[in-house]
């Protein structure tokens, strides 16, 4: 890493100092798991109008993989607070899961809005021990905005494969790392990242998320790269697509 980056990364942890102090002592972690739900279901509007026809898409095959039952059986992981319910089919029967037990405010104000789904059940666990959830019983897993937070993406994916039926989809939209090394917006990747992974719950600006998708040995996997129209430039690189069990 260059010097250039690493005295950057020195100027923004020093403008948030106050928040490294909070974390040194413990208190940090407890402040955002009160306060991020807040700020992602305000993200969430204006992230759903930016990206809605991107969404639109990528959703309006869900029903193409429902169920013997004909009914489309959904989890949603890392649902927050329900940014992708307006977009799913009705009668799609959801569970969702989150491991930040203060979303659940947010997400019955969603759940109240799209009355066109069922909803079954909440889930209060990490993306990577899902064991409440048997093998198998779902047609589609949806994860938007997920992999950036957690550890280990890999392990996601696997609970991912191991809860979807065969012949089942994973649909994910995902911001990631630069795919140009020397390009100005990795560059400000590299520079705010580790400040960025603080305030905001661990999410990472400089993850190759694709490689963990073309390492999962799905049968199928459709993904694209895009360039989402976000006001910061630097999260901009994105995936989307799905892969089939």
């Amino acid at each position: 890493m260059s010097v250039t980056i690493l005295v950057l990364q020195l100027v923004a942890a020093v403008i948030m100092l106050p928040a490294h102090i909070l974390n040194y002592l413990g208190l940090w972690d407890p402040f955002v798991k009160k306060v991020f739900p807040r700020f992602i279901a305000s993200f969430t509007e204006t992230y759903n109008r930016l990206m809605n026809d991107q969404k639109r898409r990528l959703f309006s095959n869900i029903s193409n993989f429902s169920g013997p039952s004909k009914e489309v059986r959904l989890l949603e992981v890392g649902c927050g607070s329900g940014a992708n319910f307006k977009y799913y089919p009705s009668g799609c029967k959801i569970t969702c899961v989150d491991i930040n037990p203060n979303f659940q405010k947010f997400l019955s104000k969603s759940q109240a809005e799209n009355d066109h789904l069922v909803y079954e059940r909440f889930v209060l666990a990490s993306a990577d021990n899902m064991t409440s959830v048997a093998d198998g019983s779902m047609d589609v897993v949806v994860c938007t905005l997920l992999a950036c937070s957690v550890p280990n993406t890999p392990a996601v994916l696997k609970e991912v494969k191991r809860i979807l039926r065969p012949g089942g989809a994973y649909y994910f939209i995902e911001h990631v790392a630069a795919v140009n090394e020397f390009s100005w917006i990795s560059f400000f990747q590299k520079v705010l990242n580790p400040s960025w992974k603080l305030i905001f719950a661990g999410c990472s600006m400089r993850k190759a998320t694709w490689n963990d998708l073309e390492n999962a040995k799905f049968s199928e996997l459709d993904l694209r790269h895009i360039t989402a129209p976000l006001p910061l430039k630097f999260v901009g690189p994105h995936i989307i697509g799905y892969a089939v069990k």
